[in-house]
């Protein structure tokens, strides 16, 4: 078990799994937080209107999900960061 890089508790892999469940192809292998350091926010995806995570630590929504962040690189060979407007469309 990994420890959370915010708060150094170890990861309890069930409980974030049972969190991510809205997040198109994210598993507890793509975190390095444990559920209590981040928050899920449903519906918030400006490309698929899925799920899209925010450690606590952040005040702001990302308005993209990390699958959509995944297949806009893939797409254009550059990463439009979390949010629309870093963004030239």
């Amino acid at each position: 078990m990994k420890p959370c890089h915010s708060c150094q508790a170890v990861i309890d892999e069930y409980i974030l799994d049972k969190q991510l469940e809205p997040l198109r192809d994210l598993t507890v292998d793509d975190f390095n937080l444990c559920a209590d350091c981040v928050t899920i926010v449903t519906d918030a995806c400006v490309e698929c209107g899925g799920a899209v995570y925010v450690p606590r630590t952040e005040s702001g929504t990302p308005d993209y999900c990390p699958a959509c962040r995944a297949d806009l690189i893939e797409q254009t060979g550059q990463d439009p960061g979390w949010n629309r407007t870093s963004v030239s469309r």
